[in-house]
């Protein structure tokens, strides 16, 4: 059980487990920064084409939904945090494979191998990061934590993208992603630091079943929660329009606004100031407004942001409304990932994790082939358009929905989860 809210807690910054973690986390992120921004470069600058931005983003999303399916039972049976060092070991192995074979030229098919092998020990390392959350500070103070790592998050993703723009057009993209590996390594030093609490006596595990059983167990456990079941068929459509836009946006300024990779890492470091802000307005919106209205407000006004970007014809237009977006994105999301840690039992935690984001990551990777696709043929403006409708849609969706009565999640009730389907 958590310990009942007190005055007299010292403030998080000052509890030196999760301010160790929150430094770890904020340099894998900060590695996550890095690429989101060189690899796209990478393939763009060997092929010029949006459209193979679009399947190596695809095959890679494809790759992080199989990992999801078995993530959740890796960190609901082993260590988080050993887990999560592996898939930063992993990625630091894997990622500095790509500047030493492009210095033979363009190897556009290793992307196709290294970077789905990336995004699965990513996917990995997010849902036991995730839960790692659950066993470093208390539930009621999950939201302030998310909120706090988010934020973080957010100002290296601002930084990220900045630098990697600079050291890709001073050195070339492989260069940053030969930058990219060190941050994981960084990190995986300083998650050997880190010591999570163990599970409360309540939420032990029962004895293993098959992988597969344990998984459906998580994705039993989110079913039967209203309130969850309707956020992941919402979200798995939000996730099919606007996977790709990171890469039609890439593509929509250097391809229509003239921009470079200068630009681009600028549009998308100044942006994630968006996020930053989005991390720090949550908690006070959700204690005002309820869950339910700040979710279904997030999503709304970033259909209008995504519409808005596509059409927008400068570079400071598309970098505000991108911002909007992010922001938006960012409430959205926090209050999502908060909802579950509240009030899923530790020991379904991971695999609740991991069924939420395999089922609405889905159909991610074919949305972004054909949001790439269409981008080149029909052009940004037209696709983004019919995106941002999409994802308005989806927000009108949630008030015919148990998400528009949700009000905080602390009285959201989890369904009662018989102990032999517990896994």
């Amino acid at each position: 059980m958590s310990r009942a809210a007190s005055p007299r807690r010292a403030p998080l910054w000052r509890d030196r487990s999760f301010g160790t973690y929150w430094i770890a986390q904020s340099l894998s992120a900060a590695g996550d920064a890095f690429a989101y921004l060189a690899v796209p470069l990478l393939v763009l600058q060997a092929t010029g084409s949006v459209a193979q931005m679009g399947l190596l983003t695809a095959v890679a999303g494809a790759a992080s939904v199989v990992a999801g399916i078995f993530g959740g039972v890796l960190v609901d049976r082993y260590d988080r945090r050993t887990l999560m060092i592996v898939a930063d070991l992993a990625r630091v192995v894997l990622y500095a494979l790509v500047p030493l074979a492009w210095l033979a030229g363009p190897q556009v098919w290793l992307l196709f191998v290294v970077l789905p092998i990336c995004e699965a020990a990513g996917m990995l390392f997010q849902v036991a990061a995730v839960t790692a959350v659950r066993n470093l500070v208390d539930s009621d103070r999950l939201t302030e934590a998310n909120g706090r790592l988010q934020a973080t998050f957010a100002a290296a993703a601002v930084l990220g993208p900045l630098l990697a723009g600079v050291v890709s057009a001073r050195f070339g993209p492989a260069v940053a992603i030969a930058v990219n590996a060190a941050s994981f390594a960084l990190s995986a030093a300083g998650l050997r630091l880190v010591r999570l609490r163990s599970a409360p006596a309540a939420d032990v595990a029962v004895p293993r079943e098959r992988p597969l059983a344990e998984f459906l167990a998580g994705a039993r456990f989110l079913w039967r929660q209203p309130v969850l079941r309707a956020l992941t068929v919402l979200l798995s459509v939000f996730i099919f329009l606007t996977y790709g836009f990171t890469d039609v946006l890439i593509y929509h300024v250097t391809h229509d606004l003239g921009g470079t990779e200068r630009t681009v890492g600028a549009v998308l470091g100044l942006a994630a100031l968006g996020t930053v802000a989005g991390a720090l307005l949550v908690a006070p919106l959700r204690r005002r407004r309820g869950f339910g209205a700040t979710w279904i407000g997030a999503h709304a006004v970033c259909g209008f942001a995504v519409a808005g970007a596509g059409m927008a014809t400068s570079v400071p237009a598309v970098t505000t409304l991108t911002a909007v977006y992010l922001c938006c994105l960012s409430v959205g999301g926090i209050c999502s990932m908060s909802l579950r840690q509240e009030i899923t039992p530790d020991h379904l935690l991971g695999r609740v994790t991991s069924a939420f984001w395999s089922t609405h990551y889905a159909l991610g990777p074919a949305g972004a082939a054909i949001l790439t696709w269409a981008a080149g043929r029909y052009g940004v403006a037209a696709v983004a358009f019919a995106a941002g409708v999409g994802c308005l849609l989806v927000a009108v969706g949630g008030l015919f929905t148990p998400i528009r009565r949700a009000g905080a999640q602390t009285h959201l009730s989890p369904p009662a989860v018989p102990v032999g389907q517990a896994g």
